[in-house]
């Protein structure tokens, strides 16, 4: 099993937030997002003008590991001008998608934080507070 490396999520969610269309907050953010197999998927975030439907680069990522095939991963990396975490949509998604995984968080001048995905979103809503139904 490949390890973590952070700092090759760091270039590649820096490389990812150069693509970003952020026309309305001049604020590109990047992610990389490493599989359990060790590939990485990356995004950046794409605003609207309808702001509602601006898409963050973490869940970007996340749906091009899931488009190709993936379900386990092992670490997320954001790259933003001040290394801001991720809104509260993302970590949601996150935690739903990724389960409790290592998040680093980088700024322009190489500052590191990691967090943990649970630690972001303390006492998630997930499925098991989904009522099953009988036939399930």
């Amino acid at each position: 099993m490949e390890t973590i490396k952070p700092e090759l999520l760091r270039d590649c969610a820096q490389k990812a937030s150069s693509f970003a269309h952020s026309p309305f907050s001049n604020y590109p953010v990047g992610a990389a997002l490493q599989t359990e197999d060790g590939a990485i998927y990356t995004g950046c975030n794409i605003e609207s003008s309808s702001y509602g439907l601006t898409v963050c680069a973490e869940r970007n990522a996340i749906a091009s590991a899931v488009v190709n095939g993936h379900k386990k991963f092992r670490a997320l990396a954001v790259y933003s001008m001040n290394g801001a975490t991720p809104c509260g949509a993302c970590r949601q998604v996150i935690w739903d998608i990724c389960g409790d995984i290592p998040v680093y968080v980088f700024d322009k001048s190489g500052r590191k934080e990691v967090y943990r995905s649970g630690d972001l979103l303390p006492n998630p809503f997930d499925n098991t507070k989904l009522e099953k139904k009988n036939n399930q």
